[in-house]
């Protein structure tokens, strides 16, 4: 996404000139992002009706998400859910509350994938989509990712938020058809 320093060099940027390119120039919609320090897979349409249709399973959440993520310190449990209901302040920071009617209901199921002295690789799974969902639910949970100094990180040793979108699986919408695609973790993450 365009930011206050950097509207050209954006994936979005780049897509929407090269499909204007074309004869006829197409559009471009974008339907599931990430976090500016993140990386992994995006997605987008071309067509406004693909667009809703794949929005719409994002939102009913049959659109299957795994993320990979390297965290501060070590985790306990193997595999476990965190539940939580989550707003944002007026200086657009996330948090999790316990009042219902503001908040919205964030479900990451968490797999302690590998554990070293002072980080731990997770994978996790978003039964819900919330902005910040990870990065609140791992820091509230005590263990943020290596690089969010904005959720309460105190290392960044890659210069980047050390979260990565690694699986996305969804229907075509058109065909109806199961699209399935992974993107492989960034070497970066072996220093951590």
């Amino acid at each position: 996404m365009a930011t206050s320093t950097e509207r050209s060099k954006t994936a979005y940027a780049l897509l929407r000139e090269y499909v204007n390119s074309k004869r006829p120039p197409e559009k471009l919609f974008i339907v599931h992002r990430l976090d500016r320090e993140a990386s992994g897979l995006l997605v987008f349409a071309k067509t406004i009706e693909a667009k809703e249709r794949l929005q719409d399973q994002f939102k009913e959440h049959s659109a299957g998400r795994r993320y990979i993520a390297v965290v501060e310190g070590q985790v306990k449990a193997k595999d476990f859910t965190i539940r939580s209901y989550l707003t944002e302040n007026a200086a657009y920071r996330v948090y999790s509350t316990k009042n219902t009617r503001i908040g919205k209901l964030a479900i990451t199921h968490v797999h302690v994938l590998r554990s070293m002295p002072k980080t731990t690789v997770l994978e996790l799974r978003l039964e819900t989509g919330r902005k910040h969902q990870i990065r609140v639910h791992l820091a509230e949970n005590g263990n943020p990712i290596v690089g969010d100094k904005n959720y309460g990180s105190r290392t960044n040793p890659i210069r980047r938020l050390a979260l990565h979108g690694a699986h996305l699986d969804f229907r075509h919408p058109d065909t109806g058809k199961l699209m399935q695609f992974d993107s492989p973790v960034p070497k970066l993450f072996d220093q951590l």
